[in-house]
């Protein structure tokens, strides 16, 4: 098995050269020439002097340049950070900044507006822009290096890079508690072993064609990629407008995989689905939150042919369980169990196992298992722990497990079951949100005396943002204030569905915020 993540391509290199590893608009790329492309773009890595574990940033949507950027990263020993796409400037600054990114691969108007962003990244000294820009000649940024994609993949690189599969190899951002998000820190061996488990339940093979549309910062949309080329499958990437033209692209490019989120299949399970969309579709995924009863049931119903898997996964241990299709119409409310090479358990608090039907938090163990968070110890140490010697715990080792915060039961047979969050994390679109990223922002207004963020359920979202408040001048004008501030700021995911002006905000018996006192107060705020 490749324990190194640009080796996933280099072998099927070797054993398929000809065939399409990757197809962009139309456009196909051979598993050789993309090796090629990326060992191209390493060598311009090396040139540029990229050290050992330096970090890339990757700030663009699904094309070939974002894949060969990832994979030519690795090649040259250096740390790949992908970069939503629909992040706006005080997101990525933040992402750039953090785990000090030195060169940052992106497009010319993705550049444009990053320009305040980018004078106070102090450790960029690179930037390659995948297209030209003829309305800016001349970039404003005469302290950097920028370059062209085509002089900075001029010239390949060197054989060997030193690396080994404990290295690491990326960081993926997901929000955490404090309102920040957090880089997770993930091996070569993480993301080769989780490619494997995954195209192992899958049963992907060479003849697969996997529709990627989700984005390749989610550890999910990644995955597309490391699964096929671990299987020598061929990726389609589809950078898509509406949720119809994610059908019309299953029969043109005759797709047999397909991955999404809850809010993307509770859309689509409501369109047409023409003969031919489902003629090559062999099985579709879905992760990032639980998908509802009823649409995975319409799912069933719509692609009788196409195998339904559930599943559960969490950043810091890239996934974590699957239900079997043929256990999907049987325990559609189930998250199934351990995936290959996982370790899946549900404890109490101090790390004794829960019998069937307790609630306890899911704790995920084995080679899946993320190195931690970067430059953050006291929340690595508080997230990834052993679980314990104590006497209750015989059986135990001392073996780094990561505590979800996901409340989950198990039955007789070993099925799991979602409960709720520990924390106070809202889960939107299949994106995790932390109230502070949006209660930050709104508080730099005058207008808002104080304000909460938290969870309503949505039945495509799956849950949707409100946003209670409250001001001493004109509502009406203090909730358009907040709504143009945030837009300029904020992606669309954390946007508020809706604003909702009061005279004070409840509090607990500490006086914190009450949040969960609103969410049952506003429970039907929406409809």
């Amino acid at each position: 098995m490749p324990s190194l993540l640009h080796s996933l391509l280099r072998e099927q290199a070797k054993r398929y050269p000809e065939k399409p590893a990757l197809e962009y608009r139309g456009k196909e790329t051979s598993y050789r020439g993309l090796d090629a492309a990326c060992k191209r773009f390493a060598g311009g890595c090396t040139r540029a002097g990229l050290a050992r574990g330096a970090r890339v940033g990757i700030y663009l949507p699904p094309c070939t340049q974002a894949v060969t950027a990832f994979f030519g990263t690795s090649y040259c020993g250096a740390c790949l950070v992908p970069v939503n796409p629909v992040l706006k400037s005080r997101q990525v600054g933040h992402i750039l900044n953090d785990c000090g990114v030195e060169l940052l691969v992106t497009s010319s108007h993705r550049l444009r507006s990053l320009q305040e962003t980018l004078e106070q990244c102090e450790h960029i000294r690179h930037i390659v822009l995948t297209d030209p820009d003829p309305e800016q000649p001349a970039h404003p940024y005469p302290a950097l290096a920028v370059e062209s994609w085509e002089a900075f993949c001029a010239q390949p690189v060197p054989p060997d890079s030193g690396l080994t599969a404990s290295d690491l190899a990326a960081i993926f951002y997901t929000s955490g508690s404090t309102g920040e998000p957090k880089g997770v820190m993930f091996s070569h061996r993480n993301l080769c072993m989780g490619a494997q488990s995954v195209a192992t339940y899958l049963k992907n093979t060479p003849q697969d064609r996997i529709l990627s549309v989700l984005p390749f910062s989610f550890d999910y949309g990644f995955s597309q990629l490391t699964t096929a080329f671990s299987a020598g499958a061929t990726v389609v990437l589809l950078d898509y407008l509406l949720p119809i033209d994610i059908i019309k692209a299953l029969g043109k490019y005759r797709i047999t995989g397909l991955a999404g989120v809850p809010s993307l299949w509770q859309q689509v399970c409501r369109l047409e689905w023409p003969e031919n969309a489902c003629r090559q579709l062999r099985y579709i995924t879905s992760s990032g939150d639980t998908l509802p009863e009823m649409t995975v049931r319409l799912l069933a119903q719509k692609l009788p042919s196409a195998d339904i898997y559930l599943m559960y996964g969490l950043t810091e241990a890239f996934r974590s369980t699957y239900l079997p299709p043929d256990e999907v119409l049987r325990r559609p409310t189930s998250i199934g169990k351990a995936i290959p090479h996982a370790q899946v358990l549900v404890v109490r608090p101090d790390g004794s196992p829960c019998p069937p039907g307790e609630a306890g938090e899911l704790v995920h163990r084995g080679p899946l298992v993320a190195q931690g968070y970067w430059n953050r110890p006291l929340e690595t140490a508080r997230r990834f722990r052993p679980l314990g010697t104590g006497p209750k715990n015989s059986g135990t080792t001392d073996e780094i497990a990561v505590w979800s915060g996901d409340l989950v039961t198990q039955d007789q047979n070993g099925y799991l079951y979602f409960v709720g969050r520990k924390d106070e994390m809202i889960k939107t679109s299949g994106y995790r949100v932390s109230p502070a990223e949006i209660e930050g922002p709104v508080n730099e207004l005058d207008a808002v005396k104080e304000a909460v963020a938290f969870a309503v359920p949505h039945p495509e979202r799956g849950q949707a943002i409100l946003l209670v408040y409250t001001t001493d001048q004109d509502p009406e004008a203090t909730e358009n204030e907040l709504e143009q501030h945030l837009a300029s700021i904020l992606p669309r995911y954390m946007l508020p569905a809706k604003y909702i002006q009061v005279n004070a905000l409840p509090r607990n018996s500490h006086g914190k915020f009450d949040r969960k006192d609103l969410s049952v107060r506003y429970q039907s705020a929406l409809t």
